[in-house]
């Protein structure tokens, strides 16, 4: 069985993210993707806290049939900065006879210098990469997607801008009843059954 996974801060998860999923599971040998959203940055980006993160990656994911895309809490169990590799050696002890792949786009491959040990990572789970409109193309990137940024989509939400052509609704939804990425916040409390 092959496993993508594709991490990110998924603060908010949005519709390119999406499109990334479909275009990898239909155009590459890939049984299902593991989205996996940091727990702590390694970069020290400021994020939404891991369980509101955590349940907007589910909803997103449940657009696709069950068991093709899954949400992971591996960088949670782990705890501290989010280290892709320290992720990999996790799933490799916890799904033994797995084989992985990364899904990465262009614009974080410009970075990959800052990433802890790269070259051990891409030994162990070589990269799809996947262009980003905006950004400058790079060898190997599969395919364009979609300017969508997670930093615009907050800071529309700070200016009560709508937002609703760049998330799936259920994560659209789920920002609105917890007020997510506004001033007034709602403190993180349990959801009730059926809750967005």
């Amino acid at each position: 069985m092959t496993t993508a996974l594709f991490g990110g801060s998924f603060n908010p998860p949005h519709a390119a993210h999406q499109m990334a999923c479909l275009y990898v599971l239909e155009t590459h040998a890939i049984d299902r993707i593991l989205m996996v959203p940091v727990y702590r940055h390694a970069f020290d980006k400021q994020l939404c806290d891991f369980e509101h993160r955590f349940e907007m990656c589910r909803l997103a994911a449940a657009a696709f049939a069950p068991g093709r895309v899954e949400v992971s809490r591996v960088e949670q169990e782990l705890g501290g900065e989010s280290r892709t590799l320290l992720t990999l050696e996790r799933l490799e002890q916890t799904m033994p006879g797995e084989a992985f792949r990364l899904v990465v786009g262009a614009d974080i491959l410009g970075e990959a210098h800052k990433w802890y040990r790269w070259d051990e990572v891409t030994r162990r789970a070589p990269p799809i990469v996947l262009g980003r409109r905006g950004h400058p193309a790079l060898p190997g990137a599969e395919l364009e997607l979609p300017e969508i940024s997670s930093t615009e989509i907050r800071a529309r939400l700070g200016r009560g801008d709508d937002v609703a052509q760049l998330v799936p609704r259920s994560v659209a939804d789920y920002i609105r009843v917890h007020q997510l990425y506004t001033s007034g916040a709602a403190p993180l409390a349990p959801l009730p059954e059926g809750a967005p």
